[in-house]
């Protein structure tokens, strides 16, 4: 079988996040096995083909920020989604303490 590319090994580990958690960029780079390539990962998830059941809104900013701008569809999708969850979003922010994936 074929190693998998670096995006795919980027959607394993954002489909293992479990509901209620979240994670962060630099978090699924490392899990990934990518060591720092943290920007790499938002790329590898705005390619995720149509139709994917992977829970891309559950990796946020290390700081617990939403890396959308604040009121943007995609902003407005992640923040609606977390709160289907349980995440809790004061301000475009998750507090990591609380609710940062411990794998």
């Amino acid at each position: 079988m074929p190693e998998p590319t670096k995006e795919q090994k980027i959607w394993q580990v954002v489909a293992a996040i479990p509901s209620g958690s979240v994670a962060s960029y630099g978090q699924v780079a490392a899990m990934a096995g990518l060591g720092r390539q943290a920007r790499f990962v938002g790329r590898a998830l705005g390619k995720l083909p149509a139709g994917h059941s992977i829970p891309w809104f559950r990796v946020i900013r290390s700081n617990g920020q939403i890396a959308f701008p604040q009121g943007s569809d995609p902003y407005e999708t992640q923040v609606y989604r977390l709160r289907e969850e349980g995440v809790e979003v004061l301000n475009g922010r998750v507090a990591m303490r609380k609710f940062q994936w411990q794998s």
